[in-house]
């Protein structure tokens, strides 16, 4: 077993070492020299910013994605719990993210056109 292994380990090195000295590097390259922001060139006049509205439909969703998340422990532990109590809590939770989403609706986050 240890012959194996050890066999196994020295071709796994040698073809790492093939592919090392046969791989085509090319340190000059421009672009794998220069930073990646979000696909804004860095070298590049002043960036145009992006739309807030961009930004809150993303952390709409990163609320609502965490939402789902809160959820499914709610569904899980539907048969052990009592169901009173179990009503009322996910009552509760929904009206607060229900209450949120009104709340963004009337600032009008949830606006495309401004």
């Amino acid at each position: 077993m240890m012959k194996f292994s050890m066999c196994i380990m020295m071709i796994s090195i040698i073809v790492m070492m093939i592919a090392s000295i046969i791989s085509k590097k090319t340190f000059m390259d421009r672009e794998k020299s220069s930073p990646f922001e979000c696909g804004f060139d860095p070298k590049s006049a002043a960036r145009m910013p992006f739309s807030i509205q961009f930004f809150l439909i993303a952390i709409i969703f990163l609320i609502f994605d965490v939402e789902i998340t809160l959820l499914i422990p709610f569904i899980l532990t539907m048969k052990i719990s009592n169901l009173m109590i179990y009503f009322y809590s996910l009552l509760f939770f929904l009206m607060i993210l229900l209450i949120g989403l009104y709340h963004e609706w009337n600032q009008g986050a949830l606006n495309w056109l401004i």
